[in-house]
């Protein structure tokens, strides 16, 4: 194409010099919220020793109310919505933005929450697999009218070194377990609080003691497609979700605000001494050659 318009991001080949803006992003984060994303931004701008890190980023993205986008450094903090079409979208067209951009190595982070199963809310699960609602590692779309089905397998060496990164921090528990990924925050995560509801309190914990029983140990909605599409475009891709209750106790929210706030920033300070880390060692690296 002569043009490469990025609808959503409100940005273009044409339009904005895309390799002067983002071709130094060695890292990747999104996350549903775009306050949380531009939270995130601002933190790994102190992180990194910036400077004006305690200054409101610009939004990239503000010529849309579709997603939001704040650059650290390195880093880019974008928003995706809630849903696999949502970040479907949107990782369509970052992957286009890091290839016009001329960017290498990038890693991908989905930071988020989610509902888990048998843990300690407040406890951070880095996904091992990404399953569907049938405990399988696969992402099915519907493509000219046939079903294409993507493997959703993630880096494990990546797994490991977040792990790590959560045991030295020792702030919170950090496990690994596989992540369920459905189209659905009501039915289709075994929920009876929604407007519609076929199934009974038994059948809600058998169904997820069968997910725990696969090795699932939390519930979102976008895993899926980030694994699938990363895998597919050869990056490196990890998802990192604090879970906000237990699903075997409850379907509903019943924490403070203040308690779940303070959640939601236990997998950004998990990824921002992972991305400490990791800068460090590349420099490291440099340095030897």
């Amino acid at each position: 194409m002569d043009e490469d318009v990025l609808y959503h991001l409100a940005l273009g080949t044409s339009t904005h010099d895309l390799p002067a803006m983002f071709g130094d992003v060695k890292f990747v984060c999104v996350g549903g919220s775009s306050r949380r994303m531009k939270a995130f931004a601002r933190f790994m701008a102190a992180e990194l020793g910036l400077p004006d890190a305690e200054a409101d980023p610009p939004n990239i993205c503000a010529g849309t109310d579709r997603y939001a986008m704040y650059k650290a450094g390195p880093v880019l903090s974008v928003s995706h919505g809630i849903g696999v079409p949502s970040i479907c979208v949107v990782l369509h067209e970052l992957l286009k933005l890091l290839h016009h951009a001329r960017c290498t190595d990038v890693t991908v982070i989905r930071i988020g929450t989610s509902g888990g199963i048998g843990l300690e809310p407040g406890t951070v699960v880095v996904t091992q697999q990404a399953v569907d609602g049938a405990f399988q590692p696969r992402f099915e779309q519907m493509i000219l009218g046939r079903p294409v089905v993507r493997g959703t397998e993630l880096d494990g060496g990546l797994v490991a070194e977040l792990l790590l990164c959560g045991r030295e921090l020792s702030q919170f528990e950090t496990v690994a377990g596989n992540t369920m990924c459905t189209m659905d925050f009501y039915e289709g995560q075994a929920r009876l609080d929604g407007a519609f509801c076929c199934f009974s309190e038994r059948d809600k914990q058998e169904y997820l003691a069968r997910a725990y029983e696969a090795g699932v140990r939390n519930i979102e909605m976008e895993a899926l497609v980030l694994a699938a599409m990363c895998k597919l475009g050869g990056l490196q891709a990890a998802v990192v979700c604090v879970t906000l209750l237990d699903r075997l106790q409850g379907d509903q929210l019943s924490g403070s605000h203040e308690l779940l706030e303070s959640f939601q920033q236990r997998p950004q300070r998990l990824v921002g001494l992972f991305i400490r880390k990791r800068l460090c060692n590349q420099l490291q690296l440099l340095r030897k050659m």
